[in-house]
């Protein structure tokens, strides 16, 4: 790995880092903060105590920097001592194929945290192994985390991936969280085109990536918690969350689904409740 930053921030250190992906065929960055509880990186997995940690998944057009700079988590992660991860939201660099007209809402910095089947994407966009296997074994073998103790959130297409990802690996995570999911991105545009030209035409195979289908199957019941904002301009089209609410009562999941009133999509949403829903993973790491 390449270091790239080091900032200190609330007795701790955030961090971001470059690595070569095989995974995505390409070079890939992430950010972790270590709160003050972790030992120093240069030690790696040696010479201190092992801390739980946080997956966090950022949005459309984001970056794995969005998050950092703009949720001030920083402050609830030092208090609780967990780590949190932040990864790209899709492959990028030479090669690395992009949407033909430049859209913001596929290819690059829109992975959607899927495992492309279709051409030309099939050959670098595979952000759901980057999440699920990649990263996580480039983390615990660098890292003071305690793998046994992790847990997954995000944002919009990310709060799509947590949960997702989350639902299809409930072993791996304690907890779930997620600030305006898309809740059924097989029933809006955003999840439509993505799924179509990741995936393919078959709609029985975007079921995979649908955390609405995925809660209604699911046999182990992570603790959930998901909020979304009730001026949130995506809130009908693209995000459904009514859908996931009806999932979750009709398959008697225990999750919690609040509605904000006044709060919209941005990051302002997300820094206004970043406390609680790092308290509430703490509860389970």
């Amino acid at each position: 790995m390449e270091q790239l930053s080091d900032n200190k921030s609330f007795g701790g250190r955030q961090l971001r880092f470059k690595h070569p992906s095989a995974t995505l065929g390409c070079d890939m960055t992430f950010s972790i903060y270590l709160p003050p509880q972790a030992c120093s990186v240069q030690g790696g997995a040696n010479g201190g105590n092992k801390i739980p940690l946080l997956y966090w998944l950022s949005g459309l057009t984001c970056s794995d920097e969005n998050f950092v700079i703009k949720a001030g988590a920083q402050r609830y992660a030092a208090e609780h001592g967990i780590a949190i991860v932040c990864p790209d939201t899709s492959p990028r660099g030479d090669g690395v194929p992009d949407d033909a007209e430049g859209a913001y809402d596929f290819g690059l910095g829109a992975g959607f945290y899927v495992n492309a089947t279709e051409a030309p994407w099939a050959q670098h966009y595979h952000m759901y192994d980057y999440v699920v296997q990649e990263l996580p074994a480039l983390i615990n073998s660098n890292f003071p985390v305690d793998p046994a103790r992790a847990g997954i959130f995000g944002h919009s297409m990310g709060g799509h991936g947590a949960l997702t990802i989350a639902l299809k690996n409930p072993t791996q995570y304690k907890s779930v969280s997620a600030f305006s999911p898309i809740c059924s991105p097989m029933n809006c545009p955003w999840g439509e085109k993505a799924l179509g030209n990741y995936i393919g035409n078959n709609r029985d195979d975007w079921r995979q990536y649908d955390a609405t289908e995925l809660l209604r199957s699911a046999s182990h019941k992570l603790p959930m918690l998901v909020d979304q904002g009730g001026a949130d301009n995506f809130l009908k089209e693209q995000l459904k969350t009514e859908l996931l609410l009806r999932a979750s009562i009709e398959a008697d999941y225990p999750a919690n689904i609040r509605l904000q009133a006044g709060y919209d999509h941005s990051y302002f949403f997300i820094a206004s409740f970043i406390g609680e829903h790092i308290e509430f993973h703490a509860q389970y790491l």
